[in-house]
């Protein structure tokens, strides 16, 4: 039987795309066999009327090894 944990992160990157690779990147430096990515929320930084980068809440979930 496996055991999952849930964190919950604050990501960013000028795509949402690369504020989601940004925060698993960040996340596997301490955190070995993760599963899963998901979006909670979405927030785009606006300057001069143009995004110019996102941020991503997301959680991670990750196996726990026994």
């Amino acid at each position: 039987m496996s055991i999952v944990k849930v964190i919950e992160v604050i990501c960013e990157g000028k795509s949402i795309e690369d504020a989601l690779k940004s925060g698993v990147k960040e996340a596997s430096k301490t955190i070995k066999n993760i599963k899963q990515i998901d979006m909670k929320w979405v927030h785009a930084h606006v300057q001069n009327n143009k995004i110019t980068s996102y941020r991503v809440t997301a959680k991670i979930s990750f196996v726990i090894q026994h």
